[in-house]
């Protein structure tokens, strides 16, 4: 049996987890394929939606070996929306590099991966990352961290972490912070085969593995993932399925892989500790175990962190309904959803009173990136406005509430402490340093719906905001109401610049000229707070003579074009989002309604 590490590497978003990872896989000439030749694209930001928006959403497994070591490498998402990853990833860890920013410091998302881990009684190797930042603050960063780690109460073996010193874009790492006496990103194995235990699951066991990922093979079906607790699996063994009800049933594997690199790659035989991937059982889901097919025992079945937020999903039903999708029918939508709830137990889908469909997440992006997901695969259709999720306790109604930080330069501080003053939110703490405040905020997630697309805005994108589940409290019955109406669409048609420059007076329009439109689509937003109709669509009146100089004068402002998150931010519950792989378009939930 060979030595073995199993290491998660878990951080705050945008902290350069994945950029430390491509490091370490590329400098121990870990194999590679050829679609990684490119050195300036991140190896393990495969997903297209995680190249654009630079952010891990799915884990991955890769594998290096390392002085005679085989280290399993677990990269995680950073952002709070997919903690549901996290919690499960570190199940199948005995230790983690905790990645914290040299300016930034402990941040919300910190915490979080940070206090999972500590239940967990990882050993944790912290590694002060982007070192090379003009304004690093190491010294202040490491007391911070410290102190979270007390503030979690971790015991005082754990609060007196090794700590490593790296610059995951130059690929270095060292015991001190000098960046120039630092050749490679060695001393990170070194620290992980000096402080991370070995496994100590019992090989004289019988068979246990915890599932903790699944994907789907169009040729060798389900793929489950799982680290081996106990025991010995071989290929081809026969061995039972202990699903979430205790219900016990017997499969032949019809493959077994273990990790090279980022390939899996077929094995005949895996021992406890390691991590393997198999197939042949095709309705094993996240949480559950292949155990022994003599002696079958269950391990715990992983708990998960419930659901905050849900959105109704449903079948397209406005005037361009099955112009644009591949996939718009109600079972095609239901199958797409349930099959997503399968591979992330974050999620959980369930039908509505109406024909539609309940989703229900971790939070607004979570939420966003399925639904952009399932856009980009072809299919077409409609979501409310998203709704928290409340419930009853001791005959009191417990609302969620986040925590909020926010990073912005001290001259747009007042902006952001008015707008989160009209949320109700309670300031937790705040601190300024080199002419950047630092803000914490108590909120409630109903009321914070809608606030990071004007944050935006109102800081010019110099703003840094993050949140992360806090708790449930008792609802203080405070909603927070958009105060701008719709600009609706009187009839339908194609937008002409001529209408569209008249109605660009009445607020802030959302499409240009030569665009069709329906009659009920919000096509802007409207500076007073009723929402009144408009025709875009009308053409200037032709005559038989015109003056000198016409039409020059006019000015047509550029349109303000919805992103899915902001368009979800901004509906209503008068309103909905229409998806399509071409389009997302805004609209009346009644397109004939009179206001």
């Amino acid at each position: 049996m060979t030595n073995i590490r199993n290491v998660a590497i878990i951080a705050h978003v945008d902290h350069g987890k994945t950029t430390l990872v491509d490091a370490l896989l590329r400098q121990s000439k870990t194999k590679l394929g050829k679609q990684f030749t490119d050195t300036s694209e991140l190896i393990m930001d495969s997903n297209d939606l995680e190249k654009e928006r630079g952010i891990t959403i799915f884990s991955k497994n890769a594998s290096v070996n390392w002085k005679n070591t085989k280290i399993n490498i677990i990269d995680t998402p950073g952002h709070a929306d997919f903690g549901g990853e996290v919690e499960r990833v570190l199940k199948m860890a005995d230790g983690v590099l905790l990645l914290i920013d040299a300016k930034e410091g402990p941040m919300p998302q910190t915490r979080f991966v940070l206090k999972k881990a500590l239940e967990l009684g990882h050993k944790i190797i912290v590694v002060i990352n982007k070192i090379d930042k003009p304004d690093a603050r190491i010294e202040y960063v490491i007391n911070k961290t410290f102190d979270l780690f007390l503030e979690l109460g971790a015991d005082e073996e754990t609060a007196y972490f090794p700590t490593i010193y790296s610059s995951g874009k130059h690929g270095k790492a060292g015991l001190k912070t000098n960046l120039s006496k630092m050749d490679d990103i060695s001393p990170v194995f070194d620290a992980i085969l000096e402080h991370i235990p070995a496994p100590h699951d019992d090989i004289s066991k019988p068979l246990q593995i915890l599932i903790t990922n699944t994907i789907y093979d169009n040729f060798k079906g389900r793929i489950a993932t799982g680290r081996v607790y106990n025991g010995t699996i071989k290929a081809g063994q026969e061995a039972a399925y202990i699903n979430r009800d205790g219900v016990i049933k017997k499969f032949r594997l019809t493959s077994l892989m273990g990790f090279e690199g980022l390939d899996r790659v077929d094995i005949k035989e895996a021992h406890a500790g390691d991590i393997v991937a198999l197939s042949g059982i095709p309705d094993i889901t996240i949480g559950e175990t292949i155990a022994d097919s003599s002696s079958p025992v269950a391990l715990p079945v992983l708990d998960i962190e419930e659901s905050t937020v849900r959105m109704n999903f449903g079948v397209n039903t406005s005037p361009f309904a099955g112009l644009e999708g591949e996939f718009k029918t109600a079972r095609q939508i239901r199958e797409r959803l349930f099959k997503a709830a399968e591979a992330d137990v974050a999620l959980t889908v369930e039908d509505g009173s109406s024909g539609d469909l309940i989703v229900n997440g971790r939070g607004e992006l979570h939420l966003a990136i399925l639904i952009e997901r399932l856009r980009r695969e072809g299919y077409e259709f409609q979501v409310g406005k998203p709704q928290v999720i409340e419930k009853t306790i001791n005959g009191k109604l417990m609302t969620p509430y986040e925590k909020v930080a926010i990073e912005v330069p001290e001259a747009m501080s007042g902006t952001v402490m008015q707008k989160m003053g009209l949320r109700h939110a309670e300031l937790l703490d705040m601190n300024t340093e080199n002419g950047i405040v630092y803000l914490l905020f108590c909120i409630a997630t109903k009321e914070f719906f809608g606030y990071r697309s004007q944050f935006m805005t109102d800081t010019k994108g110099l703003g840094i905001i993050s949140s992360s589940f806090l708790e449930y409290r008792e609802d203080k019955g405070g909603k927070f109401e958009r105060m701008q109406g719709s600009l609706v669409v009187h009839e339908s048609g194609t937008t002409k610049l001529y209408a569209l420059v008249g109605a660009q007076d009445r607020g802030i329009l959302f499409v240009g000229p030569g665009i069709s439109v329906y009659k009920g689509q919000v096509i802007g937003m409207n500076s007073r707070g009723d929402d009144i109709k408009i025709n875009v669509c009308k053409e200037k009146q032709q005559t038989n003579h015109r003056s000198s100089g016409e039409g020059t004068s006019e000015h047509f402002n550029t349109p303000k074009i919805m992103s899915l998150e902001q368009a979800i931010e901004y509906i209503d519950e008068t309103e909905l989002v229409e998806v399509t792989p071409k389009n997302i378009r805004i609209r009346k939930i009644d397109l004939n309604s009179k206001f």
